[in-house]
Protein backbone atom coordinates (compact mmCIF):
# COMPACT_ATOMS: atom_id res chain seq x y z
CA UNK A 1 0.00 0.00 0.00
CA UNK A 2 2.84 2.34 0.80
CA UNK A 3 4.45 1.97 -2.61
CA UNK A 4 1.06 2.27 -4.40
CA UNK A 5 0.32 5.52 -2.55
CA UNK A 6 3.77 6.89 -3.40
CA UNK A 7 3.31 5.98 -7.05
CA UNK A 8 -0.11 7.67 -7.16
CA UNK A 9 1.34 10.80 -5.56
CA UNK A 10 4.09 10.86 -8.18
CA UNK A 11 1.53 10.56 -11.00
CA UNK A 12 -0.63 13.28 -9.42
CA UNK A 13 2.38 15.54 -9.13
CA UNK A 14 3.12 15.10 -12.84
CA UNK A 15 -0.49 15.94 -13.71
CA UNK A 16 -0.40 19.12 -11.61
CA UNK A 17 2.86 20.16 -13.21
CA UNK A 18 1.41 19.60 -16.70
CA UNK A 19 -1.71 21.65 -15.87
CA UNK A 20 0.40 24.45 -14.42
CA UNK A 21 2.61 24.57 -17.49
CA UNK A 22 -0.42 24.71 -19.80
CA UNK A 23 -2.01 27.56 -17.79
CA UNK A 24 1.13 29.64 -17.62
CA UNK A 25 1.92 29.32 -21.31
CA UNK A 26 0.33 32.08 -23.43
CA UNK A 27 -1.26 31.18 -26.77
CA UNK A 28 -0.01 34.52 -28.18
CA UNK A 29 3.60 33.72 -27.29
CA UNK A 30 5.32 32.59 -30.43
CA UNK A 31 7.83 30.57 -28.37
CA UNK A 32 5.03 28.42 -26.99
CA UNK A 33 3.33 27.68 -30.30
CA UNK A 34 3.65 24.03 -31.16
CA UNK A 35 4.11 23.57 -34.88
CA UNK A 36 1.74 21.33 -36.66
CA UNK A 37 3.11 18.00 -37.63
CA UNK A 38 1.72 15.30 -39.82
CA UNK A 39 -0.40 12.79 -38.04
CA UNK A 40 1.29 9.51 -37.44
CA UNK A 41 0.74 6.55 -35.14
CA UNK A 42 3.60 7.81 -32.98
CA UNK A 43 2.78 11.49 -32.75
CA UNK A 44 0.32 11.18 -29.88
CA UNK A 45 2.71 9.04 -27.92
CA UNK A 46 5.45 11.59 -28.30
CA UNK A 47 3.25 14.46 -27.16
CA UNK A 48 1.82 12.47 -24.24
CA UNK A 49 5.17 11.13 -22.99
CA UNK A 50 6.29 12.79 -19.72
CA UNK A 51 9.88 12.64 -20.92
CA UNK A 52 9.00 15.08 -23.69
CA UNK A 53 8.56 17.79 -21.08
CA UNK A 54 11.59 19.90 -20.30
CA UNK A 55 10.51 20.36 -16.66
CA UNK A 56 13.19 18.93 -14.31
CA UNK A 57 10.60 18.50 -11.56
CA UNK A 58 8.47 16.31 -13.82
CA UNK A 59 11.48 14.20 -14.76
CA UNK A 60 12.36 13.81 -11.11
CA UNK A 61 8.83 12.67 -10.32
CA UNK A 62 8.89 10.15 -13.18
CA UNK A 63 12.30 8.84 -12.11
CA UNK A 64 11.08 8.44 -8.55
CA UNK A 65 8.00 6.55 -9.78
CA UNK A 66 10.17 4.24 -11.87
CA UNK A 67 12.47 3.58 -8.92
CA UNK A 68 9.49 2.74 -6.73
CA UNK A 69 8.18 0.33 -9.36
CA UNK A 70 11.62 -1.23 -9.75
CA UNK A 71 11.89 -1.70 -6.00
CA UNK A 72 8.46 -3.27 -5.80
CA UNK A 73 9.22 -5.64 -8.65
CA UNK A 74 12.56 -6.92 -7.34
CA UNK A 75 12.14 -6.59 -3.59
CA UNK A 76 11.13 -9.60 -1.53
CA UNK A 77 10.22 -12.21 -4.18
CA UNK A 78 7.89 -15.06 -3.35
CA UNK A 79 10.61 -17.59 -2.64
CA UNK A 80 12.29 -15.34 -0.07
CA UNK A 81 9.01 -15.29 1.85
CA UNK A 82 9.25 -19.08 2.21
CA UNK A 83 12.81 -19.32 3.57
CA UNK A 84 13.89 -19.11 7.23
CA UNK A 85 16.27 -16.16 6.81
CA UNK A 86 14.00 -13.85 4.80
CA UNK A 87 10.63 -15.24 5.91
CA UNK A 88 10.19 -12.36 8.34
CA UNK A 89 11.47 -8.87 7.54
CA UNK A 90 10.48 -7.18 10.77
CA UNK A 91 13.99 -6.93 12.21
CA UNK A 92 15.54 -3.76 13.59
CA UNK A 93 18.80 -2.44 15.00
CA UNK A 94 18.19 -4.16 18.36
CA UNK A 95 17.71 -7.56 16.76
CA UNK A 96 20.84 -6.98 14.67
CA UNK A 97 22.83 -6.16 17.80
CA UNK A 98 21.59 -9.29 19.59
CA UNK A 99 22.39 -11.61 16.67
CA UNK A 100 25.75 -10.01 15.94
CA UNK A 101 26.88 -10.05 19.55
CA UNK A 102 25.79 -13.64 20.12
CA UNK A 103 27.52 -14.89 16.96
CA UNK A 104 30.55 -12.57 17.09
CA UNK A 105 31.85 -13.56 20.52
CA UNK A 106 32.41 -17.09 21.69
CA UNK A 107 34.54 -19.66 23.39
CA UNK A 108 37.33 -19.14 20.83
CA UNK A 109 37.95 -15.77 22.50
CA UNK A 110 39.15 -17.62 25.61
CA UNK A 111 42.21 -18.74 23.62
CA UNK A 112 43.46 -15.19 22.97
CA UNK A 113 45.97 -15.17 25.90
CA UNK A 114 47.70 -18.13 24.21
CA UNK A 115 48.51 -15.92 21.23
CA UNK A 116 50.31 -13.44 23.51
CA UNK A 117 52.69 -16.19 24.68
CA UNK A 118 54.29 -16.19 21.22
CA UNK A 119 53.73 -12.57 20.19
CA UNK A 120 54.48 -10.88 23.52
CA UNK A 121 52.94 -7.72 24.93
CA UNK A 122 53.63 -5.22 22.16
CA UNK A 123 53.03 -7.34 19.07
CA UNK A 124 50.13 -9.11 20.73
CA UNK A 125 48.26 -5.85 21.39
CA UNK A 126 49.18 -4.44 17.96
CA UNK A 127 48.03 -7.60 16.16
CA UNK A 128 44.78 -7.77 18.11
CA UNK A 129 44.02 -4.10 17.41
CA UNK A 130 44.83 -4.30 13.69
CA UNK A 131 42.76 -7.45 13.14
CA UNK A 132 39.85 -5.90 15.05
CA UNK A 133 39.86 -2.78 12.84
CA UNK A 134 40.38 -4.85 9.70
CA UNK A 135 37.44 -7.14 10.29
CA UNK A 136 35.25 -4.20 11.35
CA UNK A 137 36.04 -2.51 8.04
CA UNK A 138 35.18 -5.60 6.00
CA UNK A 139 32.00 -5.89 8.04
CA UNK A 140 31.06 -2.38 6.92
CA UNK A 141 31.77 -3.35 3.30
CA UNK A 142 29.41 -6.32 3.50
CA UNK A 143 26.66 -4.19 5.00
CA UNK A 144 26.98 -1.66 2.16
CA UNK A 145 27.06 -4.42 -0.48
CA UNK A 146 23.89 -6.03 0.84
CA UNK A 147 21.82 -3.81 -1.46
CA UNK A 148 24.31 -2.44 -3.97
CA UNK A 149 21.55 -2.33 -6.63
CA UNK A 150 18.32 -0.57 -5.55
CA UNK A 151 15.67 -3.20 -4.95
CA UNK A 152 17.97 -6.20 -5.33
CA UNK A 153 18.94 -7.59 -1.92
CA UNK A 154 21.76 -10.06 -1.31
CA UNK A 155 20.63 -11.73 1.91
CA UNK A 156 23.16 -14.57 1.77
CA UNK A 157 26.94 -14.52 1.61
CA UNK A 158 27.00 -17.14 -1.14
CA UNK A 159 24.64 -15.05 -3.28
CA UNK A 160 26.83 -11.95 -2.95
CA UNK A 161 29.91 -13.99 -3.82
CA UNK A 162 28.22 -15.29 -6.97
CA UNK A 163 27.14 -11.76 -7.91
CA UNK A 164 30.73 -10.52 -7.58
CA UNK A 165 32.88 -13.41 -8.85
CA UNK A 166 30.41 -15.14 -11.15
CA UNK A 167 28.19 -18.13 -10.53
CA UNK A 168 30.79 -20.90 -10.80
CA UNK A 169 33.77 -19.13 -9.23
CA UNK A 170 31.58 -17.62 -6.50
CA UNK A 171 30.39 -21.08 -5.46
CA UNK A 172 33.92 -22.47 -5.46
CA UNK A 173 35.28 -19.64 -3.33
CA UNK A 174 32.48 -19.25 -0.81
CA UNK A 175 30.46 -22.46 -0.57
CA UNK A 176 32.86 -24.60 1.47
CA UNK A 177 34.07 -21.85 3.86
CA UNK A 178 30.56 -20.63 4.65
CA UNK A 179 29.14 -24.13 5.07
CA UNK A 180 32.06 -25.07 7.32
CA UNK A 181 31.62 -21.94 9.40
CA UNK A 182 27.99 -22.94 9.87
CA UNK A 183 28.09 -26.73 10.18
CA UNK A 184 31.60 -26.99 11.62
CA UNK A 185 30.86 -24.38 14.24
CA UNK A 186 27.74 -26.29 15.28
CA UNK A 187 29.82 -29.47 15.69
CA UNK A 188 32.32 -27.60 17.84
CA UNK A 189 29.52 -26.09 19.91
CA UNK A 190 28.17 -29.58 20.65
CA UNK A 191 31.61 -30.65 21.89
CA UNK A 192 32.17 -27.58 24.02
CA UNK A 193 28.58 -27.27 25.23
CA UNK A 194 28.28 -30.96 26.16
CA UNK A 195 31.63 -30.99 27.97
CA UNK A 196 30.77 -27.79 29.83
CA UNK A 197 27.43 -29.27 30.93
CA UNK A 198 29.36 -32.19 32.38
CA UNK A 199 31.71 -29.84 34.24
CA UNK A 200 28.77 -27.86 35.56
CA UNK A 201 27.10 -31.02 36.89
CA UNK A 202 30.31 -32.19 38.54
CA UNK A 203 30.85 -28.76 40.12
CA UNK A 204 27.44 -28.15 41.65
CA UNK A 205 26.37 -31.71 42.47
CA UNK A 206 27.64 -33.87 45.28
CA UNK A 207 30.42 -36.26 44.44
CA UNK A 208 28.60 -39.51 45.16
CA UNK A 209 26.06 -38.94 42.36
CA UNK A 210 27.06 -40.81 39.21
CA UNK A 211 27.36 -38.39 36.32
CA UNK A 212 26.64 -39.05 32.67
CA UNK A 213 29.38 -39.84 30.20
CA UNK A 214 30.64 -37.22 27.75
CA UNK A 215 28.69 -38.71 24.84
CA UNK A 216 25.52 -38.73 26.94
CA UNK A 217 26.02 -35.05 27.70
CA UNK A 218 26.46 -34.48 23.94
CA UNK A 219 23.02 -36.06 23.51
CA UNK A 220 21.53 -33.77 26.17
CA UNK A 221 22.97 -30.71 24.44
CA UNK A 222 21.89 -31.85 20.95
CA UNK A 223 18.32 -32.60 22.02
CA UNK A 224 18.07 -29.16 23.64
CA UNK A 225 19.44 -27.54 20.49
CA UNK A 226 16.99 -29.41 18.25
CA UNK A 227 14.05 -28.32 20.40
CA UNK A 228 15.08 -24.65 20.13
CA UNK A 229 15.75 -25.06 16.40
CA UNK A 230 12.03 -25.56 15.76
CA UNK A 231 11.53 -21.79 15.89
CA UNK A 232 10.65 -20.87 12.32
CA UNK A 233 13.01 -18.09 11.24
CA UNK A 234 15.92 -15.87 12.18
CA UNK A 235 13.75 -13.09 13.59
CA UNK A 236 11.96 -15.50 15.91
CA UNK A 237 15.20 -16.34 17.76
CA UNK A 238 16.02 -12.72 18.63
CA UNK A 239 15.15 -13.38 22.28
CA UNK A 240 17.41 -16.43 22.30
CA UNK A 241 20.23 -14.33 20.84
CA UNK A 242 19.71 -11.77 23.61
CA UNK A 243 20.08 -14.48 26.25
CA UNK A 244 23.18 -15.78 24.49
CA UNK A 245 24.69 -12.30 24.28
CA UNK A 246 24.21 -11.69 27.99
CA UNK A 247 25.68 -15.10 28.78
CA UNK A 248 28.76 -14.53 26.60
CA UNK A 249 29.50 -11.08 28.00
CA UNK A 250 29.01 -12.33 31.57
CA UNK A 251 31.26 -15.38 31.41
CA UNK A 252 33.99 -13.47 29.55
CA UNK A 253 33.91 -10.74 32.18
CA UNK A 254 33.82 -13.21 35.09
CA UNK A 255 36.79 -15.10 33.68
CA UNK A 256 39.20 -12.20 33.38
CA UNK A 257 38.01 -10.43 36.54
CA UNK A 258 38.54 -13.55 38.69
CA UNK A 259 41.94 -14.10 37.09
CA UNK A 260 43.00 -10.56 37.97
CA UNK A 261 41.77 -10.44 41.57
CA UNK A 262 43.26 -13.82 42.48
CA UNK A 263 46.92 -14.22 43.34
CA UNK A 264 49.08 -15.09 40.35
CA UNK A 265 50.63 -18.57 40.25
CA UNK A 266 54.29 -18.87 41.08
CA UNK A 267 56.69 -18.93 38.17
CA UNK A 268 54.73 -16.63 35.87
CA UNK A 269 56.98 -15.42 33.08
CA UNK A 270 56.48 -13.21 30.05
CA UNK A 271 59.60 -14.24 28.17
CA UNK A 272 58.96 -15.39 24.58
CA UNK A 273 58.97 -19.13 24.09
CA UNK A 274 62.16 -20.29 22.36
CA UNK A 275 61.78 -22.67 19.42
CA UNK A 276 64.25 -25.15 18.02
CA UNK A 277 64.36 -23.62 14.53
CA UNK A 278 63.41 -20.55 12.58
CA UNK A 279 60.66 -22.46 10.78
CA UNK A 280 59.16 -23.49 14.12
CA UNK A 281 59.25 -19.86 15.25
CA UNK A 282 57.47 -18.69 12.09
CA UNK A 283 54.83 -21.41 12.47
CA UNK A 284 54.26 -20.42 16.11
CA UNK A 285 53.73 -16.81 15.06
CA UNK A 286 51.33 -17.89 12.33
CA UNK A 287 49.37 -20.05 14.78
CA UNK A 288 49.17 -17.09 17.17
CA UNK A 289 47.85 -14.85 14.40
CA UNK A 290 45.40 -17.60 13.47
CA UNK A 291 44.04 -17.61 17.04
CA UNK A 292 43.49 -13.86 16.88
CA UNK A 293 41.80 -14.00 13.48
CA UNK A 294 39.66 -16.96 14.50
CA UNK A 295 38.42 -15.02 17.54
CA UNK A 296 36.51 -12.71 15.19
CA UNK A 297 33.87 -14.76 13.46
CA UNK A 298 30.34 -14.24 12.23
CA UNK A 299 30.96 -12.46 8.90
CA UNK A 300 29.17 -15.27 7.10
CA UNK A 301 26.01 -14.29 9.02
CA UNK A 302 26.03 -10.52 8.54
CA UNK A 303 24.14 -10.48 5.24
CA UNK A 304 21.64 -13.00 6.61
CA UNK A 305 20.98 -10.84 9.68
CA UNK A 306 20.55 -7.74 7.52
CA UNK A 307 18.16 -9.69 5.30
CA UNK A 308 15.66 -9.83 8.17
CA UNK A 309 15.19 -6.05 8.06
CA UNK A 310 12.75 -4.04 5.95
CA UNK A 311 14.31 -1.82 3.31
CA UNK A 312 13.13 1.00 1.05
CA UNK A 313 14.67 3.84 -0.91
CA UNK A 314 14.01 6.27 1.93
CA UNK A 315 14.96 3.87 4.74
CA UNK A 316 17.64 1.43 3.50
CA UNK A 317 18.49 -1.53 5.67
CA UNK A 318 22.17 -0.67 6.02
CA UNK A 319 21.40 2.23 8.38
CA UNK A 320 19.87 0.23 11.29
CA UNK A 321 22.20 -2.68 10.57
CA UNK A 322 25.30 -0.56 11.01
CA UNK A 323 23.89 0.93 14.21
CA UNK A 324 23.39 -2.54 15.66
CA UNK A 325 26.86 -3.67 14.56
CA UNK A 326 28.58 -0.63 16.08
CA UNK A 327 26.88 -1.26 19.40
CA UNK A 328 27.61 -4.99 19.45
CA UNK A 329 31.26 -4.67 18.43
CA UNK A 330 31.85 -2.00 21.05
CA UNK A 331 30.82 -4.58 23.64
CA UNK A 332 32.87 -7.28 21.90
CA UNK A 333 35.96 -5.06 22.15
CA UNK A 334 35.29 -4.47 25.86
CA UNK A 335 35.25 -8.25 26.32
CA UNK A 336 38.10 -9.44 24.11
CA UNK A 337 40.81 -6.91 24.90
CA UNK A 338 40.60 -7.29 28.72
CA UNK A 339 40.30 -11.05 28.27
CA UNK A 340 43.50 -11.27 26.20
CA UNK A 341 45.56 -8.72 28.12
CA UNK A 342 44.30 -9.62 31.61
CA UNK A 343 44.60 -13.36 31.00
CA UNK A 344 48.18 -13.05 29.79
CA UNK A 345 49.07 -10.82 32.75
CA UNK A 346 47.57 -13.32 35.22
CA UNK A 347 49.12 -16.54 33.87
CA UNK A 348 51.84 -15.60 31.36
CA UNK A 349 53.58 -18.60 29.87
CA UNK A 350 51.79 -20.89 32.34
CA UNK A 351 48.61 -20.60 30.29
CA UNK A 352 47.38 -24.15 29.42
CA UNK A 353 46.35 -25.08 25.89
CA UNK A 354 42.68 -24.97 26.87
CA UNK A 355 42.81 -21.21 27.35
CA UNK A 356 41.95 -18.95 30.24
CA UNK A 357 38.97 -21.04 31.37
CA UNK A 358 41.21 -24.07 31.83
CA UNK A 359 43.75 -21.89 33.65
CA UNK A 360 41.06 -20.67 36.02
CA UNK A 361 40.08 -24.23 36.85
CA UNK A 362 43.72 -25.39 37.14
CA UNK A 363 45.17 -22.62 39.32
CA UNK A 364 42.12 -21.30 41.18
CA UNK A 365 39.77 -24.26 41.26
CA UNK A 366 40.36 -24.74 44.99
CA UNK A 367 40.25 -21.13 46.20
CA UNK A 368 37.28 -20.01 44.08
CA UNK A 369 33.66 -20.48 45.08
CA UNK A 370 31.97 -23.44 43.42
CA UNK A 371 28.98 -21.23 42.81
CA UNK A 372 31.04 -18.88 40.63
CA UNK A 373 32.71 -21.75 38.80
CA UNK A 374 29.34 -23.41 38.28
CA UNK A 375 27.74 -20.21 36.99
CA UNK A 376 30.62 -19.67 34.57
CA UNK A 377 30.26 -23.20 33.19
CA UNK A 378 26.49 -22.81 32.91
CA UNK A 379 26.82 -19.52 31.03
CA UNK A 380 29.26 -21.11 28.56
CA UNK A 381 26.79 -23.95 27.93
CA UNK A 382 23.89 -21.49 27.45
CA UNK A 383 25.88 -19.41 25.00
CA UNK A 384 26.85 -22.51 23.00
CA UNK A 385 23.20 -23.53 22.88
CA UNK A 386 22.04 -20.13 21.62
CA UNK A 387 24.90 -19.72 19.12
CA UNK A 388 23.95 -23.10 17.66
CA UNK A 389 20.64 -21.61 16.49
CA UNK A 390 22.22 -18.72 14.58
CA UNK A 391 24.94 -20.77 12.88
CA UNK A 392 22.52 -23.53 11.92
CA UNK A 393 20.07 -21.15 10.25
CA UNK A 394 22.05 -20.78 6.96
CA UNK A 395 22.09 -24.57 6.62
CA UNK A 396 18.32 -24.76 7.18
CA UNK A 397 17.85 -21.95 4.67
CA UNK A 398 20.02 -23.67 2.05
CA UNK A 399 18.16 -26.98 2.35
CA UNK A 400 14.76 -25.34 2.17
CA UNK A 401 15.90 -23.24 -0.78
CA UNK A 402 16.57 -26.41 -2.78
CA UNK A 403 13.10 -27.74 -1.95
CA UNK A 404 11.23 -24.52 -2.72
CA UNK A 405 13.24 -23.98 -5.89
CA UNK A 406 12.21 -27.41 -7.16
CA UNK A 407 8.62 -27.62 -5.88
CA UNK A 408 7.70 -23.93 -6.24
CA UNK A 409 5.89 -23.94 -2.90
CA UNK A 410 6.73 -23.44 0.79
CA UNK A 411 8.37 -26.20 2.75
CA UNK A 412 5.68 -28.03 4.82
CA UNK A 413 6.04 -27.97 8.60
CA UNK A 414 6.71 -31.68 8.92
CA UNK A 415 9.55 -31.53 6.39
CA UNK A 416 11.03 -28.42 8.03
CA UNK A 417 10.96 -30.20 11.39
CA UNK A 418 12.51 -33.33 9.89
CA UNK A 419 15.33 -31.39 8.24
CA UNK A 420 16.26 -29.70 11.51
CA UNK A 421 16.15 -32.95 13.45
CA UNK A 422 18.34 -34.54 10.77
CA UNK A 423 20.85 -31.68 10.99
CA UNK A 424 21.06 -32.07 14.78
CA UNK A 425 21.64 -35.82 14.45
CA UNK A 426 24.24 -35.29 11.73
CA UNK A 427 26.26 -32.79 13.77
CA UNK A 428 26.04 -35.07 16.81
CA UNK A 429 27.36 -38.00 14.78
CA UNK A 430 30.29 -35.94 13.48
CA UNK A 431 31.15 -34.71 16.99
CA UNK A 432 31.27 -38.30 18.25
CA UNK A 433 32.98 -39.80 15.19
CA UNK A 434 35.64 -37.08 14.83
CA UNK A 435 36.61 -35.96 18.35
CA UNK A 436 39.93 -34.65 17.00
CA UNK A 437 38.15 -32.09 14.78
CA UNK A 438 39.05 -29.10 17.03
CA UNK A 439 42.73 -29.94 16.41
CA UNK A 440 42.15 -29.05 12.76
CA UNK A 441 40.68 -25.66 13.62
CA UNK A 442 43.89 -23.88 12.61
CA UNK A 443 43.96 -25.58 9.21
CA UNK A 444 40.29 -25.11 8.34
CA UNK A 445 40.28 -21.68 9.96
CA UNK A 446 43.01 -20.63 7.53
CA UNK A 447 40.88 -21.85 4.64
CA UNK A 448 37.86 -19.94 5.93
CA UNK A 449 39.82 -16.76 6.74
CA UNK A 450 39.22 -15.07 3.34
CA UNK A 451 35.49 -14.99 4.12
CA UNK A 452 36.27 -12.51 6.89
CA UNK A 453 39.25 -10.51 5.68
CA UNK A 454 39.76 -10.90 1.91
CA UNK A 455 36.56 -11.57 -0.05
CA UNK A 456 34.65 -8.46 1.12
CA UNK A 457 37.45 -6.20 -0.18
CA UNK A 458 37.64 -7.97 -3.53
CA UNK A 459 33.85 -8.01 -3.90
CA UNK A 460 33.76 -4.27 -3.25
CA UNK A 461 36.22 -3.68 -6.10
CA UNK A 462 34.37 -5.93 -8.55
CA UNK A 463 30.92 -4.53 -7.73
CA UNK A 464 31.55 -0.85 -6.95
CA UNK A 465 34.42 -0.49 -9.43
CA UNK A 466 36.28 2.41 -7.75
CA UNK A 467 38.62 4.52 -9.87
CA UNK A 468 42.00 2.94 -10.42
CA UNK A 469 44.67 4.14 -7.96
CA UNK A 470 42.06 5.91 -5.86
CA UNK A 471 42.28 5.47 -2.06
CA UNK A 472 39.39 3.00 -2.06
CA UNK A 473 40.93 0.99 -4.91
CA UNK A 474 44.35 0.87 -3.25
CA UNK A 475 43.12 0.01 0.26
CA UNK A 476 40.78 -2.78 -0.85
CA UNK A 477 43.28 -4.36 -3.23
CA UNK A 478 45.95 -4.27 -0.51
CA UNK A 479 43.74 -5.76 2.19
CA UNK A 480 42.24 -8.35 -0.16
CA UNK A 481 45.61 -9.64 -1.36
CA UNK A 482 47.06 -9.50 2.15
CA UNK A 483 44.14 -11.57 3.42
CA UNK A 484 44.71 -14.21 0.75
CA UNK A 485 48.43 -14.37 1.52
CA UNK A 486 47.75 -14.62 5.24
CA UNK A 487 45.30 -17.44 4.58
CA UNK A 488 47.93 -19.40 2.64
CA UNK A 489 50.49 -18.82 5.39
CA UNK A 490 48.12 -19.98 8.12
CA UNK A 491 47.31 -23.15 6.19
CA UNK A 492 51.03 -23.79 5.71
CA UNK A 493 51.74 -23.18 9.40
CA UNK A 494 48.94 -25.52 10.47
CA UNK A 495 50.14 -28.28 8.14
CA UNK A 496 53.73 -27.87 9.31
CA UNK A 497 52.69 -28.04 12.94
CA UNK A 498 50.66 -31.20 12.36
CA UNK A 499 53.54 -32.78 10.41
CA UNK A 500 56.20 -31.98 13.01
CA UNK A 501 54.27 -32.37 16.25
CA UNK A 502 51.80 -34.99 15.10
CA UNK A 503 48.13 -35.25 15.94
CA UNK A 504 46.28 -37.82 17.97
CA UNK A 505 43.73 -39.13 15.48
CA UNK A 506 41.13 -41.39 17.04
CA UNK A 507 37.63 -42.14 15.80
CA UNK A 508 34.64 -42.64 18.09
CA UNK A 509 36.82 -42.19 21.21
CA UNK A 510 35.45 -39.13 22.96
CA UNK A 511 37.50 -38.15 25.98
Amino acid sequence: RKYIMERELAVEEMKNISITNSLTSSPHDSNNIIPKTPKSPFSSKILMSPLASASPIMKKALTYMEEIGHLRKLHDPAQDAWLPITESRSGNAYYAAFHTLCSGIGVQALLLPLAFITLGWIWGIISLSLVFMWQLYTLWLLIQLHEFTPGMRNSRYLGLSMAAFGEKLGKILALFPTMYLSGGTCVTLIMIGGSTMKIFFQTVCVSHITTLSTIEWYIVFTVSAIVLAQLPNLNSIAGISLVGSISAVTYCTLTWVISLIKERPQGVSFEPVENTSDVATICSILNALGMIVFAFRGHNLVLEIQGTMPSSLKNPSHVPMWKGVKFSYSIIALCLFPLAIGGYWAYGNLMPNGGILSALDKYHGEDTSKVILGITSLLVAIHCLTSFQIYAMPVFDNWEFKYTNKKKKPCPWWLRTGLRVFFGCLTFFISVALPFLPSLAGLIGGIALPVTLAYPCLMWILIKKPNRYSPSWFVNWSLGLLGLVLSVLLVFGAIWTIATQGMDVHFFKTQ
